[in-house]
């Protein structure tokens, strides 16, 4: 897209910040977030906290800097003469033809004939009298010449144009669409009306509305998909390119160009279809959060997949600009942000803020920064799991830091017989978890629903999960001791579960 991008799956350095190398509107004096892993020691972690709150430039009309408000106007004004000439679906001009001077010349001799026999005649009429026979002269002949082509049709009323379901100049969501392509021109009027007509022409020669129809598969849900919202309302698209090291479902998306051309009308379809669940009111949320991970993504010589996923990232560019409202690139190669830092100085200010780049060992501490432990895929460091029975996204979730050599007790009450159920995860891990059930009554014995142990930072239980059933009034006593000498972040939510018999 113009700024926005799904990375393309390459591991070459150079593609790591192709994918969102766009011209940019406006710059903000927000840093590109980057999470280095030298050394296992963050780097610019203070940055990351500034680029967390990126702020989009405001879509209200009467907000907008008075150059902004004049260049709105401007488009707006071409649009509208373009609506009024048919120009957005009028098809190309034809070859150039004589078709109008041999018009021209056909009606000419026809004067100069006519003419030349007025003439003619009059001379006659000055030294003889016309013969008897002679018909007089008809001057609705010159009459019915002279008018040749100067008849006009009505003027046909302004065409209609819409684009991702949004008519032009219909309302104040016409507006948000007229900012993205000014802003992906850097306001230049006459550059984003350009880019306006190319779009609108692409999308009916790619054939954007039959293709919405289409059904292209499910294959490829496994490898981009959409899931929950940031913590700015931003719906978020998962790109995880690792899932092509499948060479049943490569083979199936990139051996032939047949299923490459499948592979890239199912990638417009599915970004068409994000698009328009956006809410392009002034104050609405009109961009996407994208996520991209690097994780197992397929190396540079997979010429299939390079090939298919540029030629896709270059209609993106060319035809939805400002689609992007954070970029986040997780489990990246050192080396990944080595290059980025070399190249870093040849982005605007404004496509750098957009930017954010974490290592493995980082990607579920800046993930929260942008989207809720809840909303975040459990194998990216949060709760959310495909197959969940007991929690939904809708179940928020506690987040506490524990200090070094400390120890955080979280208390899961139970006043009647009822069913307990938690789920708890440690960022980082490497601290101690038990979970025991401790009655009301003094004369009961602790019970020891979890015994103690240390989770490893390798660990291949992510998320702990516990679930007791209380036959008596009492609580669930979770402990967390972190002996390690840095803090730690526990995530955790819980919920109680009444039999039907005691609720009726």
């Amino acid at each position: 897209m113009a700024e926005e991008t799904f990375n393309t799956a390459d591991t070459a350095p150079e593609k790591a910040v192709e994918v969102s190398v766009v011209p940019e509107a406006e710059k903000v004096e927000e840093t590109p977030a980057v999470v280095c892993e030298k050394d296992g020691t963050p780097e610019n972690e203070g940055k990351i906290s500034k680029s967390g709150s990126f702020k989009e430039e405001s879509n209200v009309a009467g907000e907008l800097p008075d150059p902004q408000k004049k260049a709105l106007d401007e488009l707006k004004q071409l649009v509208q003469e373009a609506l009024n000439k048919h120009q957005f679906s009028a098809p190309p001009p034809p070859p150039e033809e004589k078709e109008k001077p041999e018009t021209e010349e056909k009606a000419t001799p026809v004067l100069v004939e006519e003419t030349k026999a007025c003439d003619e005649t009059a001379g006659e009429n000055e030294s003889t009298p016309p013969p008897a026979t002679a018909e007089p002269l008809e001057p609705e002949k010159f009459t019915v010449v002279a008018v040749t082509g100067e008849q006009t049709d009505q003027p046909a009323p302004p065409e209609e144009v819409s684009i991702w379901g949004i008519p032009l100049l219909a309302d104040e969501r016409s507006d948000v669409v007229l900012l993205k392509f000014l802003r992906a021109r850097e306001f230049k009027v006459k550059e984003a009306f350009t880019m306006l007509k190319n779009v609108i022409a692409w999308r009916k020669q790619f054939g954007i509305e039959s293709l919405l129809d289409e059904d292209l598969g499910t294959e490829q849900e496994q490898v981009v998909y959409m899931l929950g919202v940031d913590k700015e309302g931003h719906p978020v698209c998962y790109n995880a390119y690792g899932e092509y090291q499948n060479k049943k479902l490569y083979d199936e998306t990139f051996s032939t160009e047949e299923k490459r051309t499948k592979f890239l009308r199912w990638r417009i379809q599915f970004l068409e279809k994000s698009i328009r669940k956006l809410d392009f009111s002034p104050n609405g949320v009109c961009t996407i959060v994208q996520v991209i991970d690097f994780k197992n993504s397929p190396g540079p010589f997979k010429w299939e997949l390079r090939q298919a996923t540029n030629q896709a990232l270059q209609l993106f560019q060319d035809n939805y600009p400002e689609f992007v409202a954070k970029q986040v690139f997780i489990n990246v190669p050192f080396l990944y942000m080595a290059f980025y830092k070399l190249i870093n100085p040849f982005f605007t200010q404004r496509t750098k803020s957009k930017f954010v780049f974490a290592g493995p060992s980082k990607t579920a501490e800046t993930l929260f920064k942008y989207i809720a432990p809840e909303l975040v895929p459990v194998q990216y460091g949060g709760l959310s799991c495909q197959d969940e029975q007991e929690f939904t996204s809708s179940d928020s979730v506690v987040e506490v830091i524990i200090k070094p050599a400390t120890k955080h007790i979280v208390e899961i009450p139970a006043s009647e017989a009822c069913t307990l159920v938690w789920e708890a995860r440690v960022v980082g891990n490497e601290v101690t978890y038990g979970a025991e059930f401790v009655p009301t009554a003094a004369d009961c014995y602790t019970v020891i629903v979890q015994k103690s142990r240390k989770l490893a930072a390798t660990t291949n239980e992510p998320v702990i999960s516990g679930l007791f059933k209380c036959d008596e009034p009492g609580k669930v006593v979770l402990t967390f001791d972190n002996h390690s000498s840095k803090k730690k972040k526990v995530m955790y939510r819980s919920k109680t579960k009444v039999p039907e018999s005691i609720k009726c």
